[in-house]
């Protein structure tokens, strides 16, 4: 790997060694605390962010690098990872500075995938540096995307070398963690585009409503309103072995419900999320549950993030209590708020960006799910 005697490498570089499983020597030289909080999966630490600032020198010198294969240090804006890129170069080793560092990373994704007994295509598009999940479901080459979350162009791009046709592009809720692409998706595949019914965005949509069937090649999606995460919370169940639960269920955790809430309002939500609950919960034991986040960093493994709905019922322990309990106990978990949520649900109710920094915006760890 030569980037044509570049000091630096860019996101979508890295990221196709990675998805190409190329070898590559990744270097994590952020403090400590902030590798705790989100890293590259594939990535090694090392503890040297305080001597790196400081100046020292030869601090790679007790480390074995592989020959022939290239080290990309990482920082969280791509500076210290300079210096650190240096120092190796200084020692001979073909080395590159992640250019961004993690602040870039944000828009780094992956995917895998797997087919139903309908031979209905799960496609499973993860942004690894935001826990992200969204979704491009195929069949008989009619395709539905759920909760766009990347540039359009991701899609468009795997749609185009699959010859499929994206029919419909929706979303689970109103997303307050990141800006949805989904508008902008709809727009420039002329897809039909659906929102849960209400009356917060100030654009055309087309709504969805509890029981709505939406049909691609020989599958069927069915809309579930699932409030409680938000008052429009929906998921979906496709063929009756899927579930697309957005941010109401996760394979290790419940959603929150108290953004912008007040206390009593939190309760309210949290009552209505356990009643959403328990209508998932009522399904069979086998289907498999899509959730529409990760609280922790995806690797380029190719292994669907999901679970049954019997091990989830088995493993999230929060779903056997009652109800005054389970309210009582989500409420005390709530977790730090997500940064700039409310600036990002006010691009999300206009469907545009408003030449907003989405990499500013869009940056920190998911925070959506209570385990």
């Amino acid at each position: 790997m030569n980037f044509k005697n570049a000091k630096t490498i860019k996101v979508a570089q890295l990221r196709t060694l990675l998805e190409n499983k190329e070898p590559v020597h990744i270097l994590d030289v952020r403090p400590k605390e902030e590798r705790e909080e989100w890293n590259i999966p594939e990535s090694e630490f090392v503890d040297i962010y305080s001597k790196l600032k400081a100046g020292e020198k030869k601090l790679f010198s007790n480390m074995n690098f592989h020959q022939n294969v290239p080290v990309v240090t990482l920082c969280a804006a791509g500076k210290t990872s300079m210096i650190a890129m240096e120092q190796l170069r200084e020692n001979g080793i073909e080395a590159y500075s992640l250019e961004g560092g993690m602040r870039e990373w944000t828009t780094a994704w992956n995917s895998a995938k797997t087919k139903d007994s309908l031979e209905t295509t799960v496609m499973q598009i993860r942004r690894t540096g935001k826990g992200c999940l969204s979704y491009l479901l195929e069949n008989n080459s009619e395709a539905i995307v759920i909760d766009a979350s990347l540039d359009t162009e991701v899609y468009t791009s795997i749609a185009k070398k699959n010859n499929w046709k994206i029919k419909y592009v929706v979303d689970t809720h109103i997303h307050a963690d990141h800006f949805s692409r989904g508008k902008q998706l709809a727009d420039a595949t002329n897809a039909i585009f659906l929102l849960p019914n209400q009356d917060l965005v100030n654009y055309k949509f087309q709504p969805i409503i509890d029981g709505t069937l939406l049909n691609f090649g020989k599958a069927t999606l069915k809309a579930i309103h699932t409030p409680g995460h938000t008052h429009e919370s929906y998921s979906y169940l496709v063929n009756n072995e899927s579930l697309f639960s957005g941010d109401t269920l996760f394979t290790g955790g419940v959603g929150r419900p108290d953004l912008k809430a007040t206390l009593d309002l939190a309760q309210q939500k949290a009552g209505l999320l356990y009643q959403s609950l328990q209508k998932l919960l009522a399904f069979e034991n086998s289907l498999t549950v899509y959730p529409g986040h990760i609280s922790n960093p995806v690797a380029f493994d190719e292994k669907l993030i999901c679970n049954t709905l019997g091990d989830i019922k088995k493993n999230v322990k929060i779903l056997e209590l009652n109800e005054n309990d389970f309210i009582n106990n989500l409420l005390k978990k709530i977790p730090e708020t997500p940064p700039n949520y409310e600036t990002i649900v006010k691009l999300n109710l206009k469907g545009r960006t408003d030449g907003a920094n989405l990499i500013d915006l869009e940056a920190g760890a998911n925070r959506c799910a209570i385990s």
